[in-house]
């Protein structure tokens, strides 16, 4: 089917909630790189009540030279989740108003002639794009991309992707006719209707953001088939409700899918409780992701210079923001120590960072040895080696070089925020997992020299239920949507600490990072 039917978010409640309003739940599918999670939110008494009601791990799978996403595992686990909502809300009174699904960005699906899946979606870590960003340079100049997409240059994007297949001359390319990203995929396998979503489109580095539309011109020029790109919708549009085919294999009622700000990010930047239109957020989960909201692209040399970026935001925001390696160091820490024998819970390993030295040893987060090491600790040996500093001797000096170092590289991102934005920030918004490490939260307000306000922990699910209620007319807008979240969810200050300390390592940390 096509994307003729899409409702806008005015026609929304119209269509699906008349004679609703108010009451009912909404269904928010929250998938990250490790794990997914279905949460039942509803309003009450003017706070957001959310519910977990299923859990479940996104692994993916090694398949000979290539790596790749269990997409049909993902629907498998949404359809489960969409199940245990029934159940959850059974004699409730309460009926489930709408659906949305928020992933991780740059990853896609493609689809036949027939709407059949060519083949499972490639990870971003995996290695075809080795090597393909300094091939696309050869064919667009660096600086032409940037001033096209304002897009921050890694090899994980779409485009190198594409470009990649495109080399190969990959059968799932030739064969396509639409392509999709991971949300809008397993909205298609939902409804059945073929569409795509804005601030997922933006972080792909194809997307025009002055134009605002796919750039057509920079994929004929690489060879990438420009037929295959929908034109986006804006988070807030229903797209439809679930297929007949799905409501009879799961026994429930049609309702409707909307599209929210599928990027995960863009949902989680919906729900930073600020009370000032001007502040910078971090989103610390597998990757950190730092930034703050614009309303136009930052496009200048020195965005590209820095490698910044400029995604799309909901409400016609931009998102100028850097990605950081993020937690991604310590679980792969984890994940190499447990291969060998040693099995620590994340708590355990804060606990043994507290016992260690400070500022032994540092790194940069995002040196290119990080991205997908076999062994993130004898890669951390690796960069102490090339660097000359003394390699870190036990696990929890390990975690503490870690912990530490990402603080640092938060300074040093949100001091360049800063300066593109022609903004200063009282402090730093810290939503998502990560701010259940409290050592790590306490570190960057050392780091930084300025409080930090963390919470909520599950912004990326609290974001998505609130354009789902934005788009059912529950909420005026954004500015309403933060002002709930200040009033249902705690936040917890860290002051800063140690400034002494911090700054002198910082010192070191901007030689390390030639700065």
């Amino acid at each position: 089917m096509s994307g003729a039917g899409a409702k806008t978010a005015g026609e929304a409640a119209g269509v699906f909630a008349a004679g609703n309003r108010g009451a009912g739940s909404v269904l928010a599918f929250d998938l990250g790189a490790g794990s997914g999670r279905a949460i039942v939110a509803r309003l009450a008494n003017g706070r957001l009540e959310m519910e977990e009601i299923h859990r479940f791990p996104n692994d993916p799978v090694q398949v000979g030279a290539h790596f790749h996403w269990d997409i049909l595992r993902l629907l498998h686990e949404v359809k489960q989740g969409i199940l245990k909502a029934k159940h959850h809300l059974a004699g409730s009174g309460s009926g489930l108003r709408s659906i949305a699904v928020d992933s991780w960005a740059v990853d896609f699906g493609l689809l036949d002639r027939h709407g059949e899946l060519l083949g499972n979606p490639y990870h971003y870590r995996d290695r075809q794009t080795d090597g393909m960003m300094e091939e696309v340079f050869a064919v667009i100049p660096k600086q032409e991309i940037f001033a096209r997409t304002g897009i921050q240059f890694m090899q994980i994007n779409t485009l190198y992707h594409l470009a990649a297949m495109k080399k190969r001359d990959a059968a799932a390319l030739r064969e396509a006719e639409t392509f999709l990203m991971i949300p809008d995929l397993l909205r298609y396998f939902l409804t059945g209707e073929r569409q795509c979503e804005w601030t997922n489109a933006t972080t792909t580095q194809l997307f025009n953001p002055v134009a605002g539309t796919w750039d057509r011109e920079l994929m004929d020029r690489i060879g990438i088939p420009s037929r295959l790109f929908l034109p986006p919708v804006q988070p807030g549009t229903v797209i439809a409700p679930l297929s007949a085919s799905v409501c009879d294999e799961l026994g429930v009622a049609a309702c409707p899918i909307v599209a929210v700000g599928e990027h995960d990010t863009a949902s989680a930047v919906v729900a930073v409780p600020a009370a000032s239109p001007d502040f910078a957020y971090l989103i610390c989960g597998t990757w950190s992701l730092l930034g703050t909201e614009v309303k136009q692209p930052v496009l200048t040399p020195q965005a590209l210079q820095w490698n910044f970026t400029n995604e799309g935001g909901v409400g016609g925001t931009y998102r100028l923001l850097k990605n950081i390696m993020g937690l991604w160091l310590l679980q792969e820490c984890r994940h190499a120590w447990e291969k060998e024998g040693a099995s620590y819970s994340f708590a355990e390993m804060v606990e043994m960072a507290k016992r260690e030295p400070g500022f032994q040893a540092l790194i940069d987060p995002d040196d290119p040895l990080f991205l997908n090491p076999t062994h993130m600790p004898d890669a951390i040996r690796r960069y102490c080696e090339r660097t000359g500093q003394p390699a870190p001797q036990t696990h929890g000096a390990f975690v503490r070089c870690v912990t530490e170092s990402l603080a640092l590289k938060y300074r040093f991102v949100l001091e360049r925020t800063e300066r593109l934005s022609g903004a200063a920030y009282e402090g730093l918004h810290m939503v998502g997992g990560g701010i259940n490490n409290e050592l790590l939260c306490q570190f960057t307000a050392n780091a930084i020299g300025r409080p930090v306000f963390a919470g909520p922990v599950e912004a990326s699910a609290i974001g998505n239920v609130l354009v789902q209620w934005m788009a059912l007319g529950e909420l005026a807008g954004i500015g309403e949507a933060r002002n709930l979240v200040r009033s249902s969810f705690p936040l917890r200050t860290y002051e800063p600490r140690e400034r002494d300390a911090w700054d002198e390592a910082y010192g070191r940390f901007c030689a390390l990072v030639g700065e």
